[in-house]
């Protein structure tokens, strides 16, 4: 069964000091320093991710270049968590889903398709855990070519 996590990135932008300070600097900046971030775990771990943004279009969006995560904007008048909550709706009994958000009201309705949450902390020591193994790794590998 394949593994994805799911990310109310607003709700990690908000939570995190570092990047909401980059948020109110600039919007874009603090976007790309979250996904650069959960590149890195989806490169580390092999989950699948998947964060996904309010948007300002008229229809949602999809945005993901080859190798990277798969980024959703939704559309004008629609919030994140209404395509989260799609999202987990559609492959909750397919998959193993956690959703990584600080909303509460977005954790019961993800539970109640059958798919699992974390909070804003929680995920910030997944992507440093994940972090940390992926640099053992390549020292252990390191190790042995020498």
């Amino acid at each position: 069964m394949a593994k994805f996590l799911i990310v109310d990135a607003h709700s990690i932008l908000f939570a995190w000091p570092e990047l909401r300070a980059l948020h109110g600097r600039r919007m874009a900046l603090a976007r790309e320093a979250l996904v650069r971030l959960l590149t890195g775990y989806q490169d580390a771990t092999g989950v699948r991710v998947v964060a996904v943004f309010d948007g300002q279009g008229t229809k949602p969006q999809e945005v993901s270049e080859p190798g990277g995560i798969q980024i959703f904007y939704s559309a004008s008048g629609q919030t994140a968590d209404s395509v989260i909550e799609r999202l987990v709706a559609a492959y909750a009994s397919h998959h193993e889903l956690t959703v990584a958000t600080g909303d509460h009201l977005e954790e019961q309705t993800v539970a109640s398709f059958g798919g699992h949450t974390i909070s804003p902390e929680l995920l910030r020591l997944w992507l440093e855990e994940a972090e940390l193994d992926l640099q053992r790794e390549i020292a252990r590998h390191r190790q042995r070519s020498s």
